[in-house]
């Protein structure tokens, strides 16, 4: 899949190229640096701007990236924050934008993190560890109705108002300070044929917390447009989801980019309400068969691309 995600955006970097200018890619979540490794390896002459909000994936990917660092400008933030990131590295615009989003397989693996509900560890969750809120103080502090709406909202836990229920009654009696106890808790509140088909009884909550300690979707909703904008024209934007929360923000701000804002049949379209960008994939793209035997934790990834046709709507 990673090699089918740098193929999307090489026109974008010849486009640069034709253009007389260095090609400026963005990693939106550089993680620890595979995706920009491959486009750094591969186009010789491109800069990578890689974004990530954790401090210890920037030094890991910095580390791994050493022989590279010349073309590799990271900045400690969110993915939302492509005009900052930009103006880090001195320009305003770039020609490829790359967002890999969720959890890294470095953040699951790292037991102290808490992303993972296979293993006890503290209940933290948090992808900047900078960042004062964990999934401890969420599940010590939310009313039962908060909780039971962002269950259900950001997990699509149909059992979201018997695991909130849950969750304050065992708060009453002690704090909840690991997955352990958390995953416990779950388990009481879900019935075990509904934890049998299903998966663990815990997934859909633990990427409820997940996305409510990190602010995912909102940042998602505002980052999607921010890319959009500073492409250059020629410019290209590919995004990797794996859950339909992410994927629906995706497909919904790239279709309305590609969509002309005229009134229904206006007998002639002004230039400033045609598409914005041409949509490079039918649907969405999803691994094959052999990638996901190499990497089983990218079987749910969904892939969508587009190319920027002509400049933003309200731009000269």
């Amino acid at each position: 899949m990673r090699d089918r995600v740098i193929d999307l955006l090489a026109p974008a970097v010849q486009a640069a190229r034709d253009a007389g200018r260095t090609p400026i890619a963005v990693d939106g979540t550089l993680g620890m640096g595979g995706h920009t490794q491959q486009m750094l390896r591969r186009f010789e002459d491109l800069v990578v701007v890689g974004i990530d909000r954790d401090p210890h994936a920037l030094r890991m990917a910095g580390e791994r990236l050493e022989g590279l660092a010349d073309r590799l400008i990271p900045f400690h933030g969110t993915y939302d924050q492509v005009p900052e990131a930009l103006a880090a590295a001195g320009v305003d615009r770039m020609d490829a934008a790359l967002y890999d989003l969720g959890v890294s397989s470095y953040q699951l693996d790292a037991r102290e993190r808490g992303f993972a509900y296979s293993y006890d560890a503290p209940l933290d969750m948090r992808m900047d560890t900078d960042a004062a809120y964990t999934a401890a103080d969420l599940v010590a502090e939310a009313e039962e109705s908060e909780l039971r709406s962002l269950i259900r909202r950001y997990g699509e836990e149909k059992f979201a108002g018997p695991i909130a229920r849950a969750i304050v009654r065992a708060r009453a009696e002690r704090a909840l300070t690991t997955t352990g106890e958390l995953v416990d808790v779950i388990r009481s509140a879900v019935p075990a044929a509904a934890g049998a088909k299903g998966g663990h009884p815990a997934k859909r909550t633990f990427q409820a917390l997940r996305i409510a300690v990190n602010d995912e979707l909102d940042l998602l909703e505002a980052a999607v447009p921010a890319v959009l904008d500073r492409l250059h024209v020629g410019g290209r934007v590919v995004v990797m989801s794996y859950h339909s929360l992410e994927d629906r923000i995706a497909k919904r701000h790239l279709g309305e980019w590609a969509t002309s804002t005229a009134p229904p049949n206006f007998p002639v379209v002004l230039e400033e309400h045609e598409p914005v960008v041409k949509i490079l994939t039918r649907g969405t793209e999803k691994p094959t068969s052999g990638e996901i035997a190499e990497n089983p934790r990218a079987s749910s990834v969904k892939v969508r691309a587009a190319e920027k046709i002509r400049k933003s709507r309200g731009t000269r």
